[in-house]
């Protein structure tokens, strides 16, 4: 969800490349999503293998909820926010680091 309200109407491989995740992980999560109203899914008019994802009106309403989620989770982990960012960084630099290994 959070690609989508950071950019709405994306390829499923578009959203895989940035999540780091295969399609045949991601389609039956986007399936859940669509089932639960939360998003579109449609074929590209310009490329019929490419799946595009859209927010719905009810996927876009769930941003205000979802607003409230990290400052529940720096209480519930007890970590500042600069701690958080420090080690939304360190993992990034792992998987990076992981990922040039193979």
């Amino acid at each position: 969800m959070v690609t989508l309200w950071e950019r709405d109407d994306r390829t499923v491989g578009e959203i895989g490349e940035q999540l780091f995740l295969e399609s045949n992980t991601l389609t039956p999560l986007l399936k859940r999503m669509e089932a639960a109203g939360l998003v579109s899914r449609s074929r590209d008019p310009a490329d019929e293998r490419q799946v595009r994802l859209r927010l719905t009106g009810e996927g876009r309403a769930l941003l205000d909820k979802a607003r409230l989620v990290p400052p529940c989770m720096l209480e519930a982990t007890g970590l500042t926010g600069e701690e958080a960012r420090s080690l939304t960084d360190q993992i990034g630099a792992l998987r990076t680091r992981l990922s040039a290994s193979e």
